[in-house]
């Protein structure tokens, strides 16, 4: 979103334009954004036999895993709904990698029925799926390397305290596993979580993870998941793609040579493709003053975008109903009946009531965990893609609400 003409625009259409199109709330994607992040990661791993899979919980609309599959991308996938959805976007099955976590398998059962990749992150459904597959169906092992590589404890994976991936102090017990169900791995996982900060930590994680691979004959990919930075306010700080490239690729293209094979390197970036593409725009429905507080309140809610609450996430909140002017503090709230706090004491220019608020780094993690709390209906989304607008998703009625209820005519 840059300013032409002293109006917001996104792609060449003023977005004040696309807010009497389509109403707000309103969540608003930008592809070529997405498009530049995508070739920017590829380009930072020269040398390499790279692979670049959508982490699809991060924004799961199908226009958007329409449009990573024509970019070349495979998807990772963390629910079997989330599986269904990519096949319907058109993927093939076997450019899909499904990672669950504490799912049954049951579950899993019917991932395999559709043919897609496997990751099992714990001893249980390894030995189980051992037991009933075999070597029939080849698996990937999501490995914990303890190592915390980000910021934010609730977003970090991969240190000694998370649910996820299997212990390195557990090899031993998976190398007899696979020994005993004569299982075929094809791939080792890892993912330490979102916010990634420190790269040296991260690439130490790398390194125990190929030295797990040097375990396992055949391999034909290693995947590192993600958590690549970005940046949330003005000057923030990010992971600096350029330099972790470098350093990965010397590393894993030595170990390719030893290891006597060209392994594909597998990433699997959610918020790092679509964070900054994404938008989300609301009216100012009030402004009210106390005692020490000037309130902007919104006609959206945590319901709508629950990060700012969840994870104390910062998102950088604009007035694109003016976009020059003088400044005043404000506190950004929503309309649910709940703290919904979206930034405390924000410098924004001067605000009335009627004007429109844009967010800022909205496409991640945003309209995926929008609810219907209060009752309230989820948001539109609209896809702009080479200077022209698309709704890719209608606003909900009170029909959506009530569609899967049913009332029980004859006990009231």
């Amino acid at each position: 979103m840059k300013i032409e003409n002293n109006q917001y625009v996104i792609d060449g259409i003023p977005v004040l334009s696309l807010v009497e199109k389509y109403g707000t709330p309103l969540y608003i994607y930008e592809t070529a954004r997405m498009e530049a992040q995508y070739r920017k990661l590829l380009k930072a791993f020269p040398g390499s036999n790279t692979r670049i899979y959508y982490a699809c919980k991060a924004l799961t609309n199908i226009n958007i895993l329409r449009f990573f599959r024509k970019l070349g991308a495979g998807l990772d996938a963390v629910s079997i709904q989330e599986v269904q959805l990519s096949l319907m976007a058109g993927f093939d099955p076997k450019d899909i990698l499904y990672t669950p976590n504490c799912v049954s398998m049951e579950e899993i059962d019917k991932a395999v029925d559709l043919g897609v990749g496997i990751n099992i992150d714990n001893i249980s459904i390894l030995e189980q799926f051992g037991h009933k597959y075999g070597k029939n169906v080849p698996v990937c092992i999501r490995i914990n390397p303890h190592i915390m590589a980000g910021a934010n404890h609730k977003i970090s994976t991969g240190h000694i305290d998370s649910k996820f991936g299997i212990s390195i102090y557990q090899l031993p017990h998976v190398e007899r596993i696979i020994q005993t169900n004569n299982m075929v791995v094809e791939g080792l996982h890892m993912h330490t979580g979102s916010d990634i900060l420190d790269v040296e930590v991260f690439l130490r994680g790398i390194e125990i993870l190929l030295e797990t691979a040097r375990n396992f004959k055949g391999l034909k990919f290693i995947d590192i998941g993600s958590g690549f930075k970005v940046p949330y306010k003005p000057d923030d700080i990010y992971t600096d793609i350029e330099q972790f490239g470098k350093g990965l690729s010397e590393r894993f293209n030595r170990f390719c040579h030893d290891y006597g094979s060209d392994l594909t390197l597998i990433f699997e970036p959610g918020k790092f493709l679509v964070s900054e593409a994404g938008y989300f725009v609301a009216r100012v429905n009030i402004l009210k003053q106390t005692l020490a507080t000037m309130f902007a309140g919104l006609d959206t809610g945590m319901n709508h975008m629950i990060r700012p609450m969840f994870y104390d996430a910062y998102h950088q909140i604009i007035n694109i109903s003016k976009p020059e002017g003088k400044t005043r503090i404000y506190t950004v709230v929503g309309y649910i009946c709940e703290t919904d706090t979206f930034g405390w004491n924000r410098k924004i220019t001067e605000i009335s009531e009627g004007d429109y608020l844009a967010f800022l780094n909205a496409g991640a993690y945003c309209f995926a965990m929008a609810s219907n709390y209060n009752s309230r209906f989820k948001p539109a989304e609209v896809l702009i893609h080479r200077k022209k607008d698309y709704l890719v998703r209608q606003r909900e009625t009170i029909e959506d609400l009530t569609k899967n209820q049913i009332v029980i005519e004859d006990i009231f």
